[in-house]
């Protein structure tokens, strides 16, 4: 067993029988983010968030979460990364991670009008209005990739192949990214839908293989508001969804030229926006 999953004894009902065993069930822990900030003489050390996520890539979670919300462009604002806090029982890990931002990024704290509370559903829980969403985002996402329909049908079973977790739990999210030729270049899982996509996004923040304008991310479950936002800051073109997505999903990616796939599997997929990404549509 690994720190994102935990064995339980339970009583499984079946059939009419009932017996005693073990089971694996996906780890949540919470996990704080602060950032240091501020010139030499000023550096404050500030609590940003609290999200309910599955340990694991947490500094990949972090750069993808600052990079969603526009406190950081690239990999160049980020100095370091200090894993800080209690060492959780039994584990060499802790719970709190601070990201100490360059000296000159320009960066209000007071501004962003929160010491907010994230849950593993909701992703943008405490924001003092939705209008404030679209402010940091590009005028429109820049990409020229264009997708072969077939190809797009095998990238939720792709995905799929690399849930390992999720093999041993069946209770956790996944993003993963794929190139123009359908190879899965990376891949995360979590209990939380936009805790697992920051990871991705983040684990390229951090290997400095930005820019994803060409590349494909695909999601496990539906499209919501934020997850269209994290990937549009990410200036990802192609979102490919196994479930729906929202009203609000479709119009901002609508408005931002992203190409917005729901209900995508084996044999079917909706394209919501941008459709002349995706060749030989019937």
């Amino acid at each position: 067993m690994n720190d994102s999953a935990k064995q339980f004894q339970i009583v499984r009902f079946q059939d009419g029988q009932h017996q005693s065993l073990k089971d694996s069930v996906a780890v949540e822990e919470p996990l704080e983010i602060r950032v240091v900030f501020g010139g030499e003489k000023k550096r404050r050390d500030r609590s940003l968030s609290i999200t309910m996520r599955t340990p694991g890539a947490d500094r990949q979670l972090a750069a993808g979460f600052l990079l969603g919300e526009g406190i950081i462009r690239n990999s160049s604002d980020i100095v370091e990364f200090e894993s800080t806090g209690t060492v959780v029982e039994g584990t060499d890990r802790t719970n709190q991670l601070c990201v100490h931002l360059r000296e000159d990024l320009p960066f209000d704290f007071a501004s962003l009008q929160r010491n907010f509370y994230t849950t593993s559903s909701c992703g943008i829980c405490g924001r003092a209005s939705l209008e404030a969403v679209g402010v940091h985002l590009p005028e429109s996402v820049k990409s020229q990739l264009e997708i072969p329909a077939d190809l797009i049908s095998r990238l939720p079973d792709a995905l799929r192949e690399s849930q390992a977790t999720f093999d041993q739990t069946g209770g956790l999210h996944a993003a993963g990214c794929f190139d123009d030729n359908g190879d899965l270049l990376a891949s995360f899982e979590d209990v939380g839908r936009h805790n697992a996509l920051d990871k991705l996004i983040g684990n390229f923040v951090i290997l400095r293989q930005a820019p994803l304008s060409e590349r494909i991310i695909v999601v496990s479950g539906r499209a919501s508001f934020e997850l269209v936002q994290k990937t549009i800051a990410a200036g990802v073109g192609v979102l490919v969804a196994v479930g729906a997505p929202s009203s609000l999903a479709v119009e901002l990616a609508a408005e931002f030229g992203v190409t917005l796939i729901g209900f995508a599997s084996a044999n079917r997929f909706n394209v919501y926006t941008e459709p002349h990404r995706v060749r030989r549509l019937s």
